[in-house]
Order: C-alpha cells, then structure tokens, then sequence
C-alpha cells in the first residue's frame, strides 16, 4: 500500500477545504435566519440526534480520556456504508450492519490558530474494546481492522476504539451515509474533477472515461468509493482522492453561482443537514455554527492533513500497522495541542541516500527525522489539474 503522489497545490486545496467548512456552516446559519424562522427550523430538524451513541459513551466515561487542554476541540468525522434504507440498498445487500468507509479525526486548537486533520485507514489494525450491538448483545474485544468497530457497534464502538488508540478525547461527532453524500453532489449539479485514467469499477458502480468531467452524485459516490481498479488500490490512495473531491465539493459550494442564489442555496442546505446524524450538542445549525465559526481565522498554513504514521501489517499485507514511535508523536501533540509540523511526500529518487533508505521505503513512515521535534508527512493528493 502506498500513498499518491503529492504536491503543494494539493495541500493548499486541502487547506482551503477546512476553512471552507468553517465558511460553510456560518453560511448555512446566515442564509437559513435570512430565509425565516421556518425554514431554519426545518434545517435544523433535519440533523439526526444520535442519542443512542451518547448514552452508550456515558456508561463508559470512567474509562475515557481527560480533556488535558480547555477548548480544545476533536470532533470524529465518520463516512458510513451502510446500505440500510431504499437510497442505500442499491449498493449491496443489508446486512443489518455498517461499517467506516472514511474516518477522520479532525483537532481544533484551544487557540483556533491552528487545526489538523488525522485520517484513520480502516483497514488499520487496532485493539477494539467489547462493543454494544443494535440488539443489545455485545461483543468480545478482540484485535482487528478498525472499520469492524463502526460494523459491531457503530459509533460508540467507534469513538471507543479511537479514544484506546489515540489516548485523545471525542468531543463530537459527525456521520454520513452514501444518500446523504449523493444528495449534497446533486444539489450542486455535480462537482467537477480530473481523470487521469479511465475509470471501470464494478465494485464501486462506476464507468467514466479520461480527462475533465463533472460528476453527479452516483457518480461521485462511486469515485470516491472505487479502491482496486485504481493506482495500486490503497485505501491511502482512496483517502487522497477523499479529500480532494470534498475539497472540490466545497469549493463549488462557495462559489457565487450556488451561495447568492437562493433557488440553488437552500437544496444544498437541505441536503447538508439531511445528510447529518451528531451528537446531540451540534445536532442543530446553531450547534454547528458554534462549533466552528472560530475556524474562519485560522491561516491557512497552520490547517494540516495526514494520515496516521502507518504501514502494511507484519501478517497481512493487506491490511496497516502504525509505525512507532511515529504515531505516539503525533497523538501526543494533538493531546496537548501542541503544534503539529506536516511536510508534503518528496517524489522518491532512483538511488536513494543511506537516511533515505533507512525508513524501508514506507510511505507513511516519518519516523526517521534529522529533526529533534517530530515533522509528519501529509496524506496529500495528486494533482487535479488536468494537462
């Protein structure tokens, strides 16, 4: 498994991804008051309490982590693949169950100067703990791939199996299923990308040929989704294309045509919050908007992206390990927000030096720095631009 080609373009669009949420959900509470009480009352009803979650974390806050730094925010970024209901069903057989497709732990300084965005592969191998299933039955905690835990007990297995992994406290949480991704796509009419290559995946429900496109909803899902048919089908790949086209998603939403128009503004909002299920502190625009409206001022240098130091699984190649001490490093600094230092991929030369080698090559593995404070590589993306 290896991480795509990097470029600073890419960070910058990444960057600019994060301060756009911050911009976009101070848009969504100031179009929704401008268009009246009702209609942001139907907005904000239309976010899911996930009150099950909640009550299940309380029965275990004697074993969760202590916040260390005060206000100091880490909200859990989940994106589902679950097939339950008519919208999702078209995607494979319901099981009953779930899993996490993408996992992002994004840190909110106390400051709000800077914020860091931790991608958590799900085929990384973790300790997940015993986990409350929908039937009330529970699991036995056992060793495995880290999207099992959304699978055994959605999302306070979840935030359970982060919180062990990481030491860091969930604050909040945010979860998106593959209708509510869809929906967003669409009320957009379609968000523009670059193929380098023809796209044909069975697995994903996806044809598209090469070059410029804009993509509707089905077929966005099925880009973001598609693994094996592209590059060396990593999920570090998957996870750099991810972010990108959210990246692109929330550029098309800033643009002038959809924020000042309201004909196109409020299906966008509809569909945003439709696709919303959170703990019940943000679970309404008002909760959203307090949540990150700090994030406006935060320099778009100081936003970082990356994934956890990791590399393929001693036993299974296809599946991760973290690469230690790396990621301690990394979950040490966010604990006590220090700062974090993120460094695009350098394109890989034919004779590498001796410091170069020692590493083995992994492309995720910073734990080789001439550096005494820890620098980390960013999960970056290739190039969209199409040449």
């Amino acid at each position: 498994m290896g991480a795509s080609p990097s470029g600073v373009g890419a960070v910058r669009r990444r960057r600019r991804w994060l301060r756009g949420l911050a911009i976009g959900v101070a848009v969504v509470v100031l179009a929704a008051g401008g268009a009246g009480w009702a209609a942001y009352q139907k907005l904000s009803g239309n976010i899911t309490k996930d009150t099950d979650a909640a009550a299940e974390l309380s029965r275990y806050e004697k074993e969760r982590p202590t916040p260390l730094v005060h206000d100091a925010q880490n909200i859990l970024l989940i994106g589902s693949d679950t097939r339950a209901g008519p919208a999702n069903r078209k995607y494979g057989r319901d099981p009953g169950t779930q899993r996490s497709d993408t996992t992002i732990l994004l840190h909110l300084a106390a400051d709000r100067q800077s914020a860091t965005a931790v991608s958590i592969p799900r085929d990384l191998m973790v300790d997940i703990p015993g986990c409350r299933r929908p039937d009330g039955s529970r699991t036995r905690a056992q060793f495995a791939q880290f999207n099992w835990a959304f699978e055994f007990g959605g999302t306070a297995c979840t935030i359970r199996t982060v919180e062990k992994l990481t030491g860091i406290r969930v604050d909040h949480h945010m979860v998106v299923d593959f209708a509510g991704f869809k929906d967003m796509v669409d009320a957009v009419d379609g968000v523009e990308v670059c193929l380098k290559a023809p796209i044909d995946d069975d697995d994903a429900h996806v044809r598209l040929a090469p070059g410029l496109r804009t993509l509707d909803g089905e077929q966005a899902l099925g880009y973001v989704r598609a693994r094996k048919s592209l590059g060396n089908g990593s999920d570090t790949e998957r996870m750099d294309r991810q972010q990108e086209f959210l990246g692109a998603l929330v550029n098309k939403v800033q643009s002038n045509d959809v924020l000042l128009n309201p004909a196109k503004l409020y299906p966008v909002l509809d569909a945003a919050t439709s696709s919303l299920t959170t703990d019940p502190a943000i679970a309404s625009l008002r909760g959203l908007y307090e949540l990150v409206r700090g994030m406006r001022n935060i320099p778009t240098e100081r936003v970082q992206f990356l994934t956890v130091p990791r590399q393929s699984y001693t036993y299974d190649a296809n599946r991760d390990e973290l690469v230690e001490p790396a990621a301690e490093q990394l979950f040490t600094r966010l604990r006590t927000d220090s700062p974090v230092s993120v460094v695009p991929e350098k394109p890989r030369k034919p004779a590498p030096s001796q410091e170069q080698a020692s590493s083995d090559g992994k492309p995720d593995d910073p734990s080789h720095t001439p550096s005494p404070a820890p620098t980390f590589r960013g999960n970056t993306a290739a190039e969209t631009a199409c040449e």
